[in-house]
């Protein structure tokens, strides 16, 4: 597995610190990669969609 760094405006930080303690306490780095990863999931399978549209 690789890290990676990324920058965050302090309104995104504490945004994402807000949905982290609501979830009971999560670190923001967590909340963070939590939706990243869903997004990535979701943009592949709408590609998946779009190609099997096309093809």
């Amino acid at each position: 597995m690789k890290k990676i760094t990324i920058r965050l405006e302090d309104a995104v930080y504490q945004f994402y610190q807000k949905i982290g303690d609501r979830a009971g306490g999560l670190p923001v780095e967590q909340v963070a990669a939590d939706a990243l990863f869903k997004l990535a999931g979701e943009l592949s399978l709408n590609a998946l969609h779009k190609k099997g549209m096309q093809g």
